[in-house]
């Protein structure tokens, strides 16, 4: 079934019902919603766009934004949504490897996407801005507002999600509509999810956590959304009493509680409070449970799978686990030499189940290194299962960095850090931050040319091509990395060095 039929069915008897209520007070209703992606998708596919076919986005935050990623997936087509902190030649990589049929950016962006899209043959180009004007708001305002929803299978493509690569190449993950229905489907009956239920939105839409996890859910559930373009501790402590549940980034906590009117009464209506993508400091649960009476539920995702594992609803949730893996998800942990780990051994986490993508887009050799021979996917995390069954996430195999909730991959970084004139080599670790969770932190051996090199100029160069969450927030000068008996770089020590 096409995702988006299945969304709508969850909010066929809902439809004079809000859908989303602004930070202004304004209204869209779930009819709203039915007619905006009818039009969209009349006007996608009046540009000659086929099922398979691509839109890509950097767009910021807007209503607008969501009906395009639903009028996608109503028209059968891939939905491909890009980090609006993304630079120049990121984006060139993406729309070269993805060669979407339509890209959408922000006006402002619009000169450079107009060179990238020339340089990578991308036939249609429009603009949105964060009220949900542009030029695409006009090329579409006329289109039919009826529109028959493609059918579409389980395994068909519905969304391409770019994650960073451990050799600095990003990888498209193939998100099926079968994937999106399921995962909604588990995690709404998982955490309760009504039409009664009101959901605090101030993630980000070009991430999974704001894109599948908070959106899909509340439209299978037929709930509604408070959106928020960004997140402002003092206007969602603002909205708690009109609202029954906040999806989060560990960051959203930490400056919740940074603020003396987040109390347990202003929170008296909220039922769950939910946190993911990145590790939560188990100094802020404790915390966050002793100011408010609640424990936050913290769970276990990724790009290619969306949720994975989570603490339960009914039951004891454990700080410093992500709980157990979800209903029809099947988790291992895989110790050395590819045999099931022990009952507190730590080892890779392997998983199988519907949640799981389909592969990465152009990539068939890689698709076929990330899964065992048994059909489970290597998801590169280190974990361990206690006891009782929970599990908790202790390292990352391939050099993760999760800063703010957005991964980030060393050698991304540090082909952009080696490439600068007196650098000899660096290395990218990530440091406890208090707010971010980790923080980037560069190492450089200099060489003979690079004395003056300073710490600024190496933020700037990083500045000048990444993008901001990639960016390191210190930069170290040593004389030489460590390195173990077989040349590795010792990332623990340098860690552990300046920590």
């Amino acid at each position: 079934m096409n995702s988006y039929s299945a969304f709508s069915l969850g909010f066929a008897s809902r439809m004079t019902d809000p859908f989303l209520v602004d930070e202004n007070g304004g209204t869209l209703t779930y009819a709203d919603v039915e007619c905006e992606t009818a039009r969209y998708s009349n006007f996608l596919t009046g540009l000659g766009l086929r099922r398979g076919d691509s839109v890509t986005m950097q767009v910021d935050k807007s209503p607008q934004a969501i009906f395009i990623y639903l009028a996608c997936l109503r028209a059968g087509l891939c939905y491909l949504p890009l980090n609006s902190a993304y630079q120049q030649s990121e984006i060139s990589y993406f729309l070269n490897d993805a060669q979407p049929g339509v890209a959408i950016c922000s006006p402002a962006a619009e000169p450079l996407f107009m060179c990238l899209c020339t340089e990578a043959k991308v036939p249609h180009l429009f603009t949105l801005d964060e009220n949900g004007l542009g030029s695409f708001a006009d090329a579409s305002a006329n289109a039919p507002k009826q529109f028959v929803t493609v059918e579409s299978a389980a395994n068909d493509l519905a969304v391409i999600i770019y994650t960073s690569g451990t050799t600095g190449r990003s990888k498209g993950a193939m998100v099926t509509h079968g994937n999106l229905v399921s995962n909604a489907q588990v995690l709404c009956d998982a955490w309760r999810i009504t039409s009664n239920d009101v959901l605090i939105h101030a993630l980000p839409i070009f991430h999974i956590h704001g894109l599948f996890v908070a959106l899909n859910t509340i439209l299978l559930s037929g709930a509604t959304l408070m959106f928020h373009r960004k997140f402002d501790p003092k206007a969602i402590i603002r909205d708690l009493p009109h609202a029954t549940m906040l999806m989060g980034v560990p960051t959203f906590y930490t400056r919740l509680l940074a603020e003396s009117t987040f109390t347990k009464e202003a929170c008296g209506h909220i039922r769950l409070f939910v946190s993911g993508s990145a590790p939560l400091l188990i100094d802020t649960f404790n915390e966050f449970k002793e100011r408010t009476g609640h424990t936050i539920l913290e769970r276990y995702g990724m790009s290619e799978a969306g949720m994975i594992c989570s603490n339960p609803f009914d039951g004891e949730r454990r700080g410093g686990t992500v709980g157990f893996p979800l209903p029809g998800v099947d988790l291992r942990i895989e110790g050395e030499g590819l045999k099931a780990a022990s009952i507190g051994d730590p080892g890779v986490i392997v998983i199988k189940g519907a949640n799981v993508f389909s592969g990465y887009w152009r990539m068939p050799e890689k698709t076929n290194e990330e899964f065992t021979d048994d059909g489970f996917f290597k998801t590169g995390d280190i974990g361990v299962i206690d006891r009782d069954g929970y599990v908790s996430i202790v390292g990352r195999a391939k050099d993760l960095i999760i800063s703010g909730g957005f991964n980030v991959y060393p050698k991304e970084i540090e082909l952009v850090i080696d490439a600068l004139d007196g650098v000899a080599e660096s290395a990218v670790i990530g440091l406890p931050h208090p707010d971010f969770g980790e923080a980037v932190t560069a190492v450089i051996v200099r060489n003979i040319s690079g004395a003056m090199l300073t710490e600024s100029a190496v933020i700037a160069k990083v500045k000048s091509e990444l993008a901001n969450f990639k960016v390191p927030k210190r930069v170290h000068f040593v004389d030489a990395l460590p390195r173990n008996t077989m040349g590795k770089v010792q990332k623990n020590l340098l860690r552990t060095q300046f920590n």
